[in-house]
């Protein structure tokens, strides 16, 4: 070893030249410059660090001490196979070395010996390896590092090592670190893992570095690799280090490192390995692969094998305690209401496996308690991930019994925190946690219909507590309804929430609401077995299936009791249809019956002794058991069964259908083709047991039921074979040759099916385009394609078919019925409908292209190609680009028959096909701006191929930028924005009249056409409208406003003048569907539609506030009012217009107050319908008064707001207010006001109307006759009817009382009472007292004629008739400087009160109220007053009109809309019964007309000159009193008439 250090002289070198040691240089340094101490300590930093820095210290050695120092390199150290022994190379030499050049070198040997080690390690990582990303070491590396290792102990053990130089020299060569090498350090004690990855800078890299390695250990380990054990040992200390470290309470503050680091790394790499697990599994990792491997292998870590060595269980139950909160938190994409709908899937059974065995680790180490209180926690304070949670809830009680009670107690917490203050988060989670726990059985987990009937069978349930509690349930559940799967549904309404009477209607729209689900989802309530398993969440058994195990479970039960099962005897009460139905029979299956009677003939007899079984269906079960006896002694004499009877004929059309498709490849069998056609339309014919007669019955029309289309079996498996053989044949066919050239098979194929047997295909076509379509492959969606275009072919030999809604009502061809049952409305059926109308416009392109365009299009209906494009635009964005000359494709048939045929592809190609371009020229079949509507309006947003992005972008594309611009013989618009909102309209409007918005409807109240899908057109109209507005304010000048009215008043008037007209049920029902459309159009758009953008003195009123009213007076008054008012939405609508208008105007208050002094005339129930919204009403209107004018309310709104306080006022206790003027208006407010207020309150404060003026109260009976037909019409309740009849009674009583008159309230027409003209002044003072019953001297009917033209005083009364006169202005009104501001104000805001309140009355009230004034009047029979009846003489008059009108409507059946309610008190026992009116009526007159004066007789004659033969003794004695009269009294006309 001495050689080693002599000087090399043989080497040929001068020694004079011999290179200076480094020692050397720095001396000389020395020497020639001044030795300073801080320079010295500079230079020796700056040696260690390029020592530190430099990437090979055996190079560097080599450099300083030349070729000697080569001998000092550590590869023969850990070279175990070098020939050189490694006792000539002993760590005390080595480290001796080492110890020399340090000090030659004035570092510290720490340092150096640290790089070389770190050097070392790098070499013998960097070797060759196995893998491509390799963690382990090999045999060969294994070996050498153990050596190096042994040496780095030696260094260790006597101070010559420097772990953290040693560390940070390892980073420098991360790159090429392993981690087998790295956990050997760490086992060796050479650095612990802990030092090592706190020595990294950046704790982010090192957390990925070590999540790397971490997955190819776990995916080395999982490949069985040979070194397995080191690998699980590398494993288990990593992890348990982590687990230590990252979830210890207190960090070690003695070590010199920063103490918060490697808690930081620990958590980090786990919390990376678990996302990356949870991630993989939400993906849907598949068995075996890369990702499979390393998830299942990170999840074995938490057994206990892995983490059993750490001594502390507190770390381990925090660990796994922050990996459930990982689980539950990761990545929450789900919302609560998918969770409602797809928890089934999410049983414990269905979970992937790799996450149950973690949930079954992870519930080893906490316990019960633990977990449902930790679960508890995270739902409380994060987002979570619903699928996870369910399924571990699942876990938590199949793994832990003890854990039912511990849910349970949490649920009722949940359930009374939501009920106490109406949390649904705290709802939502009870129910989703109850319903995944049911899912486990009943072993785990009470059922849910159990735990339903506990929390809300009985009063002590949770919403027993108030109604708020009761709302908040049902809102809830009615908000499930769409989400929920039929079995909860039925759970709801076969075991209901208990409901107080007086709730009851809560209870019973929810029902009404699940029921309508259900049968959304065909699913029957009535056919739900006896036993069928409530709580289970599976698919719905069919009722035979279910049948069959009722049957066998109530024998079992009858066999253990000998007692007819309850629920069977229930069954047989409550639910009649299902056991007449499905249980009998099943239970009556024919049989051989057994010699001794077993519990099945016991089961039947005790159910026939209990009248349980019909004596008919018990008398044909025996005949039936008779006749099975009789049939195996046939068997044994050689007698086929019938069943194999039956079979034969279907077999032979098998057989020789099969026949057939062997000739379709063989070219010289093609003459044959016709003969076998004929063979299998008589094997058919067999099949069916139709007659040779039966082919020459013609069939005028085809009845089909589009939405439930039902076959017989036998007529089922039949058509199957035709239509499986013609998919078949139509493949091999196509295999040989294209469709052109495939000879006349298909069509003498398809002739077969035009006989007897085309309703059983049609009706099989209807099941599976329309029913089946998306599940339908590739060959069978060609082949029906294929067969629609040969049916298509024979159009004029085939009967039309009527398919019923949503269809026409009219009858279609054949060809059109495909359109019918190839819907777009979902992802799958656009798809599928693309499908199938590429494989039908491509097969008749290529079969017809020699032939004529007219026979192409006879073969397919325009709606299909229609279809076609509709579907291209949308789905496709290169269709909606311009095709040139080079864009146009060839069409081949060839590639649409191959099963894996891409369908985009070949729909492009069709598109672009010239063929194709040119048919689309043809005006039936180019897509119209009207079709794109009608068939936009049936998608389904929430199941659209579209994301609410594209389909917006989509809308903007069609309407804007290809229907707008395009001319109108094209089916554009000619670039008319208003057009192109006409048509719009016109198209909403036509698919809410129609069955089709309605096929799928949950609730057709919500939204337009009962489906949010309008939604999106909705939003496009108020765009476009919206512009149109814009457009027009451009186009106006300045201080004017348009002349014109809205298109769409315009529109409306249109179509209500199409409408059928008439009172009939029907009509008003079309007619109040289509007002109600109109309506929520108007909502949705801006208020200026209604009233304009402005007002201006020169044209106050707008064309579109006179279109508005005469819509309110003409339709909405019959249809869209109800007690006098219009709806809320409509008239805060209206009046937000009317504000907005008038704030543009120079004198905003004088223009409000002409509006509104102008609806008195034209449109009253505007004023009246904001009486009754009033409360709502006044603050929004204040506001924008007060936000944009500083002076008070107008004038107008004041009379409203004073209005409603006289009749508040007047209800109260204290002295009432008097009430304002007008006092028609006045009258409607107190009106409305008593309809607010109990019954047993009215009474005592009706007694004040003997203070009110007179006119008042004749305008309030007025009212309240309106209110009583209201009540009759409309009432659901029998308390409204009593309480409006009793108003009725007192306000006629106080009439009465007073003497005055109230008879023209009967005989009201547009221009006054009985035609005549009024006019009298309104401006009476109030009078000075209550004394108001002093007689006139003119008689009272002439006094309140005049009263009711005008709304006048009675206490400023003429001398005689009363003539049409001037009136003076009211007091306290200023006439001078309104008349100078505005001169063509009307009068009414100048005070002139000629209002003919005829007409104002009858513009208040419905026209079927006014018709049925006859029935008011002779209600309220009993309260005439004797004397005032003799008295008046035109009481006889209207009292014979009425009785006439009376039965002219009872005659008519108009009647019957008033028949009195069940429930109706005694009192008002034959009020409500017609005939019985009529009956009183009729003797009430008889009685009357000899007590008469007879002058009340001149107008006799006139009464009964077209209605006398209503009642012929009614009649007769008014002619006979007429003609007992002398001729004086004959010339006396009375006032009235």
């Amino acid at each position: 070893m001495s050689d080693s250090w002599v000087p090399n002289s043989a080497s040929g070198q001068d020694p004079g030249r011999r290179r200076r040691s480094w020692a050397e240089l720095l001396a000389g340094r020395v020497k020639r410059e001044k030795y300073n101490p801080e320079r010295a300590q500079k230079l020796k930093e700056s040696a260690v660090r390029l020592l530190r820095s430099h990437q090979d210290l055996n190079a560097l050695l080599l450099e300083v001490e030349g070729p000697l120092c080569k001998k000092l390199s550590l590869s023969k150290v850990i070279d175990c196979d070098s020939s050189e022994a490694y006792a000539n190379h002993s760590s005390s030499f080595i480290g001796s070395a080492l110890q020399d050049q340090a000090s030659r070198l004035g570092i510290p040997v720490g340092i150096l010996s640290a790089g070389v080690v770190a050097s070392s390690v790098g070499q013998i990582c960097t070797a060759p390896a196995e893998t491509s990303h390799p963690v382990l070491l090999t045999v060969e590396q294994r070996k050498k590092l153990s050596s190096l290792l042994e040496f780095a102990q030696y260094l260790l053990a006597h101070s010559m090592f420097s772990r953290l130089s040693f560390c940070q020299e390892l980073w420098k060569i991360q790159s090429s670190l392993l981690l087998e090498a790295v956990w050997h350090l760490h086992v060796q004690g050479i650095v612990s893992l802990q030092e090592l990855l706190e020595s990294h800078p950046d704790m982010h890299a090192v957390g990925s570095w070590l999540f790397r390695n971490l997955c190819c250990l776990c995916e080395q380990m999982e490949a069985s690799c040979q070194h397995a054990d080191v690998a699980r040992a590398m494993l288990s200390d990593f992890v348990q280090m982590f687990v230590l470290r990252g979830f210890q309470k207190n960090s070690d503050l003695r070590r010199t490192v920063e103490p918060e680091k490697m808690p930081q790394v620990a958590v980090d790499v786990l919390q990376r390995m678990l996302i990356f697990a949870l991630d993989a599994l939400a993906a849907g990792v598949q068995e075996e692969s890369s990702t499979h491997k390393i998830v299942r292998c990170w999840f074995g870590v938490f057994s206990g094998h892995t983490l059993g060595s750490v001594i502390s269980t507190d770390p381990l139950k925090r660990f796994f305690s922050h990996t459930l909160t990982q689980i539950l938190t990761h990545s929450p994409v789900l919302k609560a209401s998918d969770a409602v709908q797809m928890q089934r899937e999410w049983s414990f059974a269905r979970t992937h496996p790799l996450l149950t065995a973690l949930y079954r680790r992870l519930l080893v180490m906490l316990s019960a308690e633990e977990l449902v209180g930790h679960l508890q926690e995270v739902l409380e304070t994060q987002e979570v991930h619903w699928q996870r949670v369910l399924s571990f809830v699942s876990a938590l009680v199949v793994c832990f019994p003890e854990a039912q009670q511990l849910l349970e107690d949490w649920v009722a917490r949940l359930m009374a925190q939501a009920f106490e203050s109406c949390q649904l988060d705290s709802m939502v989670t009870a129910f989703l946690v109850v319903r995944q726990a049911a899912l486990e059985g009943p072993s785990a987990f009470l059922s849910y219909a159990d735990w339903f009937k506990a929390s809300f069978g009985s009063t002590r349930g949770y919403h027993g507590c108030s109604k708020k509690a009761l709302v908040f349930l049902f809102t809830f559940l009615s908000d499930l309804v769409p989400f929920e799967s039929p079995r909860y549904l039925q759970v709801h309404i076969l075991h209901p929430p208990l409901v107080p009477s007086k709730y009851r209607s809560l209870l019973t729209d929810y029902i009404s609401l699940a029921k309508t689900r259900l049968a959304d989802l065909k699913v029957s309530i009535e056919n739900m077995g006896l036993y069928e398993d409530l709580s289970s969440a599976g698919d719905i058994t069919e009722p035979h299936s279910q049948a069959l195990q009722d049957v066998e479970k109530a024998i079992m039960v009858f066999e253990h009791t000998g007692k007819i099962p309850v629920t069977v005897m229930e069954a047989s009460i409550f639910r009649r249809p299902y056991y007449v139905s499905h249980f009998l029979p099943a239970l009556l299956t024919p049989r051989v019956l057994p010699k001794v009677p077993d519990s099945r003939v016991a089961f039947i007899e005790s159910l026939k002794r209990a009248d349980k079984i019909p004596p008919s269906l018990y008398s044909t079960y025996c005949q039936a058991c008779s006749a099975a006896e009789e049939k195996p002694e046939d068997a044994a004499l050689g007698v086929r069964a019938e069943p194999s009877s039956a079979e034969e004929p279907l077999g032979q059309l098998r057989a020789a259908l099969g026949e057939l498709r062997a000739s379709m490849t063989d070219p010289s069998q093609r003459d044959v083709i016709s003969a076998q056609v004929a063979v299998i339309s008589e094997r058919l014919r067999a099949v069916l047991g139709h007659n040779e007669d039966d082919s020459s019955v013609e069939i005028s029309k085809i009845q089909l039921s589009i939405n439930t289309p039902r076959l017989e079996p036998r007529e089922h498996m039949a058509v199957d074979l035709l239509l499986t053989s013609f998919c078949q044949n139509l493949m091999a066919a196509s295999s040989v040759a294209p469709p052109e050239r495939q000879g006349p098979w298909a069509a003498l194929f398809v002739r077969t099916m035009c006989g007897r047997v085309l309703p059983a295909v049609l009706t099989r076509l209807c099941q599976l385009l329309r029913h089946q379509g998306p599940s339908l492959s590739a060959p069978h969606v060609l082949g029906l394609a294929a067969l629609a275009v040969h049916l298509g072919e024979s159009r004029s030999a085939l009967p039309e078919v009527d398919v019923g809604p949503p269809a026409p009502d009219a009858g279609l061809p054949v060809p059109a019925l495909f359109d019918s049952l190839l819907t777009c409305r979902t992802r799958d059926s656009l798809f599928f409908c693309l499908k199938f109308c590429t494989a039908a416009i491509s097969y008749s392109l290529c079969k017809f292209s020699s032939q004529s365009r007219d026979t192409l299009c006879s073969c397919l209906s325009p709606g299909l190609i229609k279809k076609f494009q509709f579907l291209m635009f949308r789905l496709f964005s290169e269709a909606r680009q311009p095709l040139s000359e080079e864009d146009v494709a060839s069409l081949s048939w060839r590639p649409l028959h191959l099963p894996s045929a891409d369908w985009q592809r070949a729909a492009l190609s069709l598109w672009t096909h010239r063929t194709f371009r040119e048919l689309l020229k043809e005006e039936d079949v180019h897509l119209t701006y009207q079709d794109w509507l009608h068939l936009e309006l049936e998608i389904q947003p929430e199941a659209d191929a579209l994301s609410d992005t594209e389909r917006q972008d989509f809308h903007q594309w069609a309407i804007h930028e290809h229907f707008l611009p395009e001319s109108s013989a094209s089916g554009g618009c000619d670039g008319d924005l208003q057009a192109a909102c006409t048509i719009l309209v016109n198209a909403l409007m036509d698919f809410h009249q129609s069955s089709r918005s309605y096929d799928h409807s949950e609730n057709s109240d919500l939204v337009f056409g009962g489906r949010t899908g309008n939604e999106d057109i909705i939003s496009r109209l108020q765009e476009m409208v919206a512009d149109l507005e814009l457009q027009q304010d451009l186009s106006v000048p300045l201080g004017h406003t348009p002349s014109q009215g809205h298109f769409l008043f315009e529109i409306f008037r249109r179509r209500l003048q199409a409408l059928t007209s008439g009172w009939s049920v029907a009509a008003s029902l079309q007619r109040q569907r289509e007002l109600l459309m109109y309506k929520r159009i108007l909502l949705r758009l801006p208020s200026s539609v209604l009233c304009g953008s402005s007002f201006q003195a020169e044209q106050p009123i707008t064309a579109r506030c006179e279109q508005f009213f005469h819509l309110v007076n003409s339709e909405m008054r019959n249809f869209c009012s109800h007690g006098g008012a219009l709806t809320q939405d409509i008239t805060a609508h209206f009046f937000r217009g009317l504000l907005n208008a008038c704030l543009r105007s120079r004198d905003p208050s004088l223009m409000v107050d002409f509006i509104l002094a102008k609806c008195q005339t034209k449109c009253p129930l505007i004023l009246t319908s904001a009486l009754v919204w009033w409360p709502s009403l006044e603050p929004v209107l204040l506001c924008r008064w007060r936000r944009h004018c500083q002076s008070p309310l107008p004038r107008e709104l004041q009379k409203l707001q004073e209005g409603r306080q006289f009749a508040s006022d007047f209800l109260s206790p204290e002295a009432a207010s008097l009430a304002p003027n007008p006092d028609w208006l006045s009258a409607a407010a107190l009106h409305f006001a008593i309809q607010q207020v109990r019954e047993e309150n009215i009474r005592k404060q009706l007694k004040k109307l003997d203070c009110e003026r007179e006119e008042l109260l004749v305008f309030l009976f007025f009212f309240s006759l309106m209110g009583l037909l209201s009540s009759h019409l409309t009432s659901n309740s029998t308390r409204d009817l009593p309480k409006a009849f009793h108003v009725c009674a007192a306000i006629l009583e106080c009439l009465e009382k007073r003497k005055i008159s109230w008879l023209a309230l009967f005989q009201l027409t547009e221009s006054g009472p009985m035609g005549l003209s009024w006019g009298l002044p309104l401006s009476a003072p109030h009078p000075p007292s209550c004394k108001r019953s002093t007689p006139h001297p003119l008689p009272a009917a002439d006094r309140y004629l005049g009263i009711l033209s005008s709304g006048c005083s009675p206490h400023t009364i003429p001398t005689a008739r009363p003539p049409r006169v001037h009136v003076p202005t009211p007091r306290g009104v200023p006439s001078t400087d309104n008349r100078q501001r505005c001169p063509e104000l009307p009068e009414p805001l100048l005070g002139v009160a000629d209002l003919r309140l005829g007409r104002l009355l009858l513009r208040v009230a419905p026209d079927q109220h006014t018709r049925l004034l006859p029935f008011a009047f002779y209600s309220l029979l009993s309260y005439f007053h004797e004397d005032a009846a003799i008295r008046e003489e035109a009481f006889l008059h209207v009292a014979v009109d009425m009785y006439l009108k009376l039965v002219q409507l009872f005659v008519a059946g108009d009647t019957s809309t008033v028949s009195p309610p069940a429930g109706r008190s005694l009192e008002l026992q034959g009020q409500g019964n017609p005939v019985e009116l009529i009956t009183k009526a009729r003797l009430f007159l008889l009685q009357l007309i000899p007590r008469c004066p007879k002058k009340s007789f001149s107008h006799v004659a006139e009464l009964l000159a077209d209605r006398g033969d209503c009642d012929p003794e009614v009649s007769a004695a008014l002619q006979s009193r007429q003609q007992a009269a002398p001729d004086a009294d004959l010339s006396q006309e009375p006032y009235l008439f």
